[in-house]
C-alpha cells in the first residue's frame, strides 16, 4: 500500500531551529491546545491556513493487515497541537471549534527546548516510539552522528537501551534507539564517565 506523505509538521519551518532562542516578537508565546478527538491534524490544517505558528508533531506508525503492509503518519502526543503567538493566534484556534481546552505554559523556555529536542529526532527520519510518564534514568548527551548535542535519558528495555527526550509539561516523550558508545553522562557539573550500571534493565 503506497504511503501516503506525511503533512508538515511545524509551521514556519524556522520555528524550531534552537533549544535556546524562542522566538522573540512582542507578545507572543506558547501555548498547549488540546484538541478534540482526532481533530489534531485539522486544527494544524487551520492554523496553517491562517499563518498561525505551530508545531504538531508526527511520526510513521507502521502495521500489517490482511497480508497487507499500512503506513500512517500518526500524532506523537494524541490530542495536542503546540502553538505559538500573540493573542490573535489564540483566538483563532479557539474559534476553530476544535480544541476542548487552551492551556497556558509557565515555563516557556523549558517548552521551547523539550520541542526543539523532538523536532530534531523526528527530522532524522528514523524509527522513534512515543513514551508515556516518566520513569528513572540517567541524564545524557549524544556525541556524535547528526543529533550531536541532543540530551535525554537513557533506559534499557527488552534489551535495548534508548535515548528518551521528555515533553515535561506533557509529562510524555519520544524516544530512539542508541548504543552506549554514542552518549555521554551528564550531570550538573558537565559530562560525567557512563558506568556499566547505567546500562542496567529499568
Amino acid at each position: 500500500m503506497p504511503i501516503l506523505p506525511a503533512e508538515p509538521c511545524v509551521y514556519p519551518d524556522d520555528l524550531l531551529q534552537t533549544c535556546e532562542t524562542i522566538p522573540s516578537a512582542v507578545g507572543e508565546q506558547w501555548w498547549v491546545l488540546h484538541s478534540k478527538p482526532r481533530a489534531e491534524k485539522a486544527l494544524a490544517r487551520r492554523l496553517r491556513s491562517r499563518f498561525v505558528s505551530h508545531f504538531l508533531p508526527l511520526y510513521q506508525h507502521s502495521w500489517r493487515q490482511r497480508g497487507r503492509n499500512h503506513t500512517s503518519f500518526l500524532p506523537l502526543f494524541p490530542g495536542y497541537v503546540f502553538l505559538y503567538g500573540a493573542d490573535d493566534a489564540r483566538h483563532l484556534a479557539v474559534e476553530s471549534n476544535l480544541i476542548v481546552r487552551l492551556l497556558p505554559v509557565a515555563d516557556q523556555q523549558q517548552l521551547h527546548t523539550d520541542l526543539s529536542r523532538v523536532y530534531r529526532l523526528l527530522s532524522g527520519n528514523l524509527p522513534l516510539t512515543p513514551e508515556n510518564g516518566f520513569r528513572p534514568g540517567v541524564q545524557v548527551e549524544i556525541t556524535t552522528g547528526p543529533f550531536e548535542g541532543i540530551r535525554g535519558k537513557l533506559l534499557r528495555n527488552d534489551g535495548k537501551i534508548k535515548l528518551v527526550v521528555e515533553v515535561r509539561f506533557l509529562q510524555q516523550g519520544v524516544s530512539l534507539e542508541v548504543e552506549p558508545w554514542m552518549v555521554r553522562a551528564m550531570n550538573d557539573d558537565g559530562a560525567v564517565e557512563l558506568r556499566e550500571t547505567d546500562l542496567a534493565c529499568r
